[in-house]
């Protein structure tokens, strides 16, 4: 039995309460959909400011009826420490996923960034410590690693960040760590590379590339690359990261708080043979598809050339064990994207109570 198998068997028999920030968001509504399905308890806080309400409804229609009465949400804003402290109240285990990401979105607003990925963090950080929260597990960046040219990416060294966004996330470790020793809260830093899966939001100009084509691709549209596609990511599918989490939230302290680890595949794919294999499983839903190909248009500033993890560190401390490579994650991302339009979301789905006298800020 795995790691994460023993976790879950183990949360199974002992639920625990549970925070989880940036809850109507990608990776957020993952979270909370698969703590639910583990019978755990859980508080979900968003602004909708990135998040959406359909995921909200989408999660809970994927968990049996029972446990969608251990789901607790508040409209709140991380930014507000009211609404961070009304959120900690009985929670054991917070995993901050509530951010602003894109590294172009950064570029262009560093403040909006600032005051949501730091001062946003910072008041979690001071929220989990006065709930005497046992663990806070938040969401790092592989962009972290800056103008390091070395590969793959190793924990211990770092570059020089290349984003307003980068900056932010950077700073992030350093106020969990100081945290540690003034606060005493012990935290968990996870390094995400690229993620992707169902519910990625594919729509506007900071959508990440894998939603974006695929999106792009079944509705037989154009696809645009910035650079001449030969940039190369190392790209991790959504259950990839729930793991991790669980993981992290649930490892004995002493041999994994207090620290970051990469999260990712450990596998590098350029964008040309990226766009290949959306290409083609996109073509088995719309076969017009099959005969699209790229737009290509000027590099973006703050892009790193080439991203690839190496993941030892978080095999050894978490028991990560990634389960699903690209092409795998990639054929279920496309299919979800493809029946989306075809569900009814009114005989599937619960409807979710978001009353004014829910809301903290």
């Amino acid at each position: 039995m795995s790691r994460y198998e023993e976790a879950r068997v183990k949360l199974e028999a002992s639920p625990r309460r549970w925070l989880v920030t940036g809850v109507a968001g990608f990776i957020g509504s993952h979270l909370a959909e698969r703590l639910l399905s583990l019978g755990q308890h859980v508080t979900g806080l968003d602004n909708f400011s990135t998040g959406k309400r359909e995921n909200l409804q989408d999660l809970l229609s994927r968990v049996e009826s029972p446990a969608r009465g251990n789901f607790h949400f508040i409209e709140g804003d991380i930014r507000d420490p009211g609404s961070c402290a009304a959120a900690m109240q009985g929670v054991e285990l917070v995993l901050h996923e509530a951010a602003l990401g894109s590294v172009p979105r950064s570029m262009e607003n560093p403040l909006a960034s600032h005051q949501n990925n730091v001062d946003g963090f910072v008041n979690v950080l001071l929220a989990a410590a006065q709930a005497r929260v046992e663990r806070v597990v938040y969401a790092s960046s592989s962009s972290v690693y800056g103008d390091d040219r070395e590969s793959p990416k190793v924990e211990s060294r770092l570059g020089r960040p290349l984003s307003p966004y980068a900056t932010t996330k950077l700073v992030d470790e350093i106020y969990a760590d100081t945290f540690a020793r003034t606060h005493g809260i012990a935290s968990v830093g996870l390094r995400y590379f690229n993620v992707f899966g169902p519910r990625q939001d594919p729509f506007g100009a900071y959508a990440a590339v894998i939603p974006r084509w695929t999106e792009q691709l079944l509705r037989g549209e154009r696809c645009t690359v910035f650079g001449d596609g030969s940039n190369s990511r190392d790209f991790c599918f959504i259950d990839n990261v729930v793991q991790a989490n669980v993981l992290a939230a649930t490892a004995p302290a002493a041999d994994v708080t207090d620290r970051a680890y990469n999260v990712a595949c450990g596998a590098r794919t350029d964008l040309l043979h990226l766009f290949e294999g959306i290409r083609d499983h996109a073509a088995r839903h719309n076969p017009a598809a099959a005969e699209s190909a790229l737009v290509h248009e000027a590099p973006r500033r703050g892009d790193v050339p080439h991203s690839l993890a190496n993941i030892d560190l978080a095999k050894q401390k978490l028991g990560y064990q990634p389960a699903y490579d690209l092409a795998r994650g990639l054929g279920e991302t496309v299919s979800w994207y493809a029946q989306r339009t075809q569900r009814t979301r009114a005989d599937s789905e619960p409807t979710l109570d978001l009353r004014p006298a829910e809301r903290t800020a």
